[in-house]
């Protein structure tokens, strides 16, 4: 989660000169729309912005509590169901949605409880239900440096412990989590329990000469560097720039391998647009070694998601860092670990959906006055977009991360964006689980 950059991004709409050129305003069928390489809107739900659960109030030590959000202000009486950054099914047709770190900063989430939730979403009726939520801890203390609990029986896990952005579930029902802070991985049991102390990011041997020294990938807000003088002191010390670390990882198939992928490169890495996709193995407990690079299309671009499809290939979400009419590139690729380029890290992506270009078919939702990308060409405007799952072989679930209460991309300047579910139908079918 980030709070969406307050300069204007000046950006070229291609989604309404692809639909002039094309004629998609008159597209009458779901074949019609394959025939271009659209996808189209299979269904849209929502869950309010002003969702909570129980808990403390939180958002205390947001550094100006004085600034309205369109009616909302810091602090919140209990706990924000948002900032959703990633998705998986359950066997009983609800969805597990993870909530990252809070308020976007260390500094502010302190009382911001570290959870995934369970809900319930109705296309039929557009709705969301939130049915309860698992709370991380660390009761048995295996974390080796202090947290915010530290003093506390539950030893209930914070904003300002980790920055979650990422969770997969292995076949023996635990869960693991990638973060930003360190980056680590981190291992819980079905309840949230912390399992193992935080797994540190090695890098590859290409990447040494931009390590700064250090044996491992750390960012600012690593634990190492807490007793530093100033955020100055703690830029200087890293490897890796705050909140680029872990923001998607995907698990195989066949539940054997998780796949780490870094939201940005390294402060002094001088290709500015390779990320760094590093092999896990879940048995084992490590790292195998083996690396790749996702190929960023623009250096200012971030990923928010990577989820398999199989074994090889994977969906990533990359997007840009603008939201509401300056939003332009909200992208969905595939790529597959056997594909690389001559230099044999790079991998190649192919696009599966332009999550700017996508045909509402059946009206599912009404264009409205403030309001971007409703209607006929549906459109995802939002500066994060960080959960994709594919259902099937055709269709995907796409999420939304709302950055509770600061993202404002579907009705800009007029209200806080809700959480948005969306299924869209693909015009090439995937490879799903094969």
């Amino acid at each position: 989660m980030f709070r969406p950059f307050a300069g204007r991004v000046i950006s070229v709409c291609l989604i309404v000169v692809v639909f002039g050129i094309l004629g998609l305003a008159t597209v009458q069928s779901q074949d019609e729309a394959a025939l271009y390489g659209i996808p189209v809107l299979e269904g849209f739900a929502v869950l309010p912005a002003d969702t909570f659960a129980e808990g403390p109030a939180s958002g205390a030590a947001e550094e100006d509590p004085t600034t309205d959000y369109f009616g909302r202000m810091f602090p919140f009486e209990s706990q924000p169901v948002q900032g959703m950054s990633a998705v998986l099914p359950t066997d009983n047709g609800t969805y597990l949605v993870m909530s990252d770190n809070g308020f976007g900063d260390k500094s502010n989430s302190a009382d911001y409880l570290l959870r995934f939730y369970e809900v319930r979403v109705d296309f039929a009726d557009g709705s969301v239900e939130v049915l309860g939520f698992t709370q991380l801890s660390d009761p048995n203390k295996v974390i080796p440096f202090p947290i915010v609990n530290e003093d506390t029986p539950e030893r209930l896990l914070t904003g300002a412990d980790f920055d979650l952005e990422s969770f997969r579930q292995s076949p023996d029902g635990t869960f693991w989590f990638g973060e930003e802070f360190g980056p680590f991985l981190l291992h819980v049991d079905a309840e949230g329990v912390l399992l193992d102390a935080p797994i540190p990011t090695p890098y590859p041997d290409v990447l040494a000469e931009f390590a700064r020294g250090l044996e491992y990938v750390q960012s600012p807000d690593h634990p190492d560097f807490v007793g530093l003088a100033d955020n100055e002191a703690r830029f200087a010390a890293a490897n890796l720039p705050r909140s680029r670390g872990f923001e998607g990882m995907a698990i195989n198939t066949s539940g054997t391998m998780l796949y780490p992928l870094m939201e940005g490169v390294m402060f002094d890495d001088t290709v500015r647009t390779r990320l760094l996709i590093q092999e896990f193995d879940l048995a084992a407990g490590e790292y195998t070694g083996k690396f790749w690079f996702y190929p960023m299309s623009y250096p200012t671009h971030a990923i928010g998601e990577m989820t398999a499809i199989n074994d090889t290939e994977f969906l990533v979400i990359e997007r840009d860092p603008a939201q509401g009419k300056e939003a332009a590139f909200k992208r969905v690729y595939r790529i597959n670990l056997n594909e690389v380029r001559d230099d044999g890290q790079t991998l190649v992506k192919t696009l599966v959906a332009d999550l700017m270009a996508i045909y509402d078919r059946d009206g599912l939702t009404q264009p409205e006055e403030g309001a971007i990308g409703f209607g006929p060409i549906f459109r995802f405007p939002f500066v994060t977009i960080e959960s994709v799952y594919p259902i099937d072989e055709d269709t995907l679930l796409v999420i939304n991360d709302n950055n509770f209460p600061f993202s404002s991309g579907r009705r800009p300047g007029v209200e806080v964006d809700n959480t948005e579910f969306i299924l869209i139908n693909l015009p090439e079918k995937l490879n799903v689980g094969k």
